[in-house]
């Protein structure tokens, strides 16, 4: 049998493949797929056995109506069992459509109304740097979630406040409704963000992206997939 320390990102789609049923957003879902997996292989400070470290690094998927992927990669870290895979969207299962922060091990936010998670992250941010903890904290968000007021806002604010412990990656499918003149990593370089643009895909350039330097600004990663349609 397999055990959770030999899963390995070539497990990641037959442990995506163990949730069934309706609504499953597999687009979104997919897309996400390789952005998580090299946050929490490679970048995040976070372990299941200490979920409540004052001091852990923060993933917040405000992408939330595609977890599969998410849940996937939480049961490769184990955070939580695989077999509770198979239980995902039933009414007596933690695992819902959109992940719920008291009933998953490790997850930050309640999410899946787009537009919430960033404004949150920027919270997150601004508390951590108030008591001095060296926490990051890193928000997913999708490029048609960018087209939500309340992104906006965050990301100017942000930008002002210079939340260096604040890593932002727009996950990039094409997807939104206006689209972005000069591209998604534009919005937030005049904002006074450090930004990047990587293949979302390839897994050495995404953990070379993350581990920028961005001393007195937050940082953006710009993370390209294979468009939605």
């Amino acid at each position: 049998m397999t055990t959770i320390a030999a899963l390995g990102h070539a497990d990641l789609r037959r442990l995506m493949d163990l949730q069934l049923g309706d609504e499953k957003h597999t687009p979104s879902a997919t897309s996400t797929l390789d952005v998580i997996w090299v946050l929490y292989d490679r970048i995040l400070r976070v372990h299941p056995d200490r979920t409540d470290d004052p001091d852990r690094d923060r993933f917040l998927l405000s992408k939330g109506h595609g977890p599969m992927a998410y849940y996937a990669v939480l049961a490769a870290k184990g955070f939580i069992g695989v077999e509770t895979l198979r239980t995902f969207g039933r009414y007596d299962s933690p695992l819902g459509h959109h992940p719920d922060r008291n009933l998953v091990p490790g997850v930050e936010i309640s999410s899946g109304s787009l537009g919430h998670g960033l404004g949150i992250a920027v919270g997150m941010a601004l508390g951590l740097r108030a008591r001095k903890s060296a926490a990051r904290v890193f928000c997913l968000v999708g490029d048609a979630e960018l087209d939500e007021g309340s992104n906006h806002e965050a990301i100017v604010f942000a930008g002002r406040a210079r939340l260096d412990n604040l890593a932002v990656v727009a996950v990039d499918n094409r997807s939104s409704s206006y689209g972005w003149p000069g591209g998604l990593a534009a919005r937030f370089a005049l904002e006074g963000w450090s930004t990047t643009t990587v293949d979302g895909r390839d897994h050495a350039a995404l953990e070379r992206a993350f581990g920028v330097e961005h001393v007195g600004r937050p940082h953006a990663v710009v993370a390209v997939v294979e468009s939605k349609a």
